[in-house]
């Protein structure tokens, strides 16, 4: 009894994760500097002071 609820919670957990993708693909990408390779954090320039898209 205690397997079926395992599984079935398993299961369960499994096709939530797969929606969860489906709906929000892009959530943990972070915008990084072209020239240094450094995560970006608002839309100022880089400290590097190279890119300044």
């Amino acid at each position: 009894m205690i397997i079926k609820i395992v599984t079935l919670f398993l299961v369960a957990m499994g096709v939530l994760a797969m929606f969860g993708k489906l709906r929000m693909p892009r959530i943990g990408q972070s915008k990084t500097c072209r020239s240094c390779g450094r995560p970006r954090i608002g839309s100022g320039p880089c400290p590097c002071g190279k890119d300044r898209t």
